[in-house]
């Protein structure tokens, strides 16, 4: 993991906070490792999810994101996987026309 790290800031609900305060003094962590750590692991498993894997491709291929941030969300097997198959889709798209 990169040691570069960037400041954010964020509004949650109280209870919220008061259970990962709670949590932290339970495993003798900071705040910021508790939300640190839970991030990582959603962010791990919704990349895992089909159906929100298809909604990052197409936003992908709709030139919502680039390919670095699709890379950072599916890892840079699965993007370089989803790049080949967008430049085919391209290629096609352009036969397509060339054919009409």
């Amino acid at each position: 993991m990169s040691s570069d790290k960037k400041r954010v800031q964020f509004r949650a609900p109280n209870r919220l906070i008061d259970r990962t305060d709670a949590l932290a003094d339970v495993l003798g962590e900071d705040r910021t490792n508790i939300l640190v750590t839970a991030l990582r692991e959603y962010l791990q498993e919704a990349t895992h999810d089909d159906a929100l894997t298809q909604e990052i491709a197409a936003a992908y291929y709709d030139d919502e994101i680039s390919f670095d941030q699709l890379k950072a969300l599916v890892g840079a097997e699965e993007a370089a996987n989803l790049r080949v198959l967008k430049q085919q889709l391209d290629e096609d798209f352009i036969d397509e026309v060339a054919d009409a």
